[in-house]
């Protein structure tokens, strides 16, 4: 065979091998809206700190929509469609009902973008990937911003049993929070700097009552105050997740050197033993560039489970609810 020959089918070999990758292997790129709507993400940026302007707790709301969405089954937007004849939906499961909120931002963002960019270009898996990054870069300033990774597309269906089954509830000891991240492709370092996702926001009394009222690893003069606020409440009062719960900051971890966590789950990152867990929340209790640095890495990390591209899914014109065809 000469040498053109073999040349020609080499090329041939390699196009079609191009063609031939599942679209999921091909990952997902932070230029993907360059040029089909390159005022996308600025735009999102304008919406998400308006909503932060209004009420600063939408930060933490929006962070946390972007973790419960990629935690069952994959990053796809399945969390924000509200229920149908031929599904029950993730909203009402356990871990969401009365609890994930700022679905009105996400409807904001999506009509904004949808105007500017004259049709549905932009997915609501990504709007909720890129409100994220938004959220914890306006809460915790420049040094938290990192470089989402964009291309997912839609699902049309969700799962109220899979939200149940995979979403870790705040009353899990290490040794089920580490399998539970490690069952969606994280590892022990992802699993303590996505934690510190909890530096911002509040959480109701129902979520951590058995900590404050059982738990022996807890700052006693801490538990104490936050008894006299759910005595007075009721479980639907509201306790800040740190010490700092408008800013993005590295207060979750010196809160927890001290066991201050308000989760019995955030508390079993650090435990005093001098563990892995225990070395990275003192690591990042003393600094903000390593925690800013992994958690940047882990929420792509996380942002990657699998999404849904190519011709998968499709591009939602409501985030409520799949398109009629």
């Amino acid at each position: 065979m000469n040498s053109h020959r073999q040349s020609f089918l080499v090329l041939v070999l390699v196009t079609l091998a191009t063609f031939l990758i599942p679209s999921t292997l091909a990952g997902l790129t932070p230029g993907y809206y360059g040029k089909v709507c390159p005022q996308a993400l600025p735009i999102i940026k304008s919406v998400v700190q308006k909503a932060i302007n209004r009420e600063q707790r939408i930060g933490a709301s929006l962070l946390r929509l972007h973790f419960h969405d990629c935690f069952v089954n994959g990053c796809d937007g399945s969390l924000l469609l509200d229920d149908t004849s031929s599904f029950v939906g993730e909203k009402t499961a356990l871990p969401n009902l009365n609890s994930v909120r700022g679905f009105e931002v996400v409807d904001e963002i999506k009509a904004a973008v949808d105007r500017a960019c004259k049709r549905p270009v932009v997915s609501c898996a990504d709007i909720l990937a890129i409100a994220a990054r938004d959220s914890v870069a306006i809460l915790g300033g420049k040094q938290y911003w990192y470089q989402v990774r964009l291309g997912r597309r839609d699902a049309r269906s969700a799962s109220q049993a899979a939200a149940n089954s995979n979403l870790p509830p705040p009353f899990l000891n290490f040794t089920q929070l580490l399998p539970a991240f490690q069952a969606q492709g994280l590892d022990l370092k992802d699993l303590v700097a996505l934690s510190g996702g909890h530096s911002i926001g509040l959480a109701k009394c129902s979520s951590f009552q058995a900590r404050i009222s059982g738990d022996t690893n807890i700052n006693p003069k801490f538990a104490a105050t936050l008894q006299k606020t759910c005595n007075v409440g009721g479980n639907s009062s509201l306790a800040p997740l740190d010490k700092t719960p408008t800013k993005f900051d590295t207060r979750y971890y010196k809160d927890l050197l001290e066991k201050k966590g308000l989760f019995h789950s955030d508390q079993e990152l650090f435990k005093g033993d001098g563990s892995a867990s225990d070395r990275l929340v003192y690591l990042y209790s003393k600094s903000s560039h390593a925690f800013a640095k992994d958690f940047g890495v882990s929420m792509i990390k996380m942002g990657n489970i699998k999404p849904l591209t190519g011709k998968q899914g499709e591009i939602r014109c409501n985030c409520r609810k799949v398109n009629n065809y």
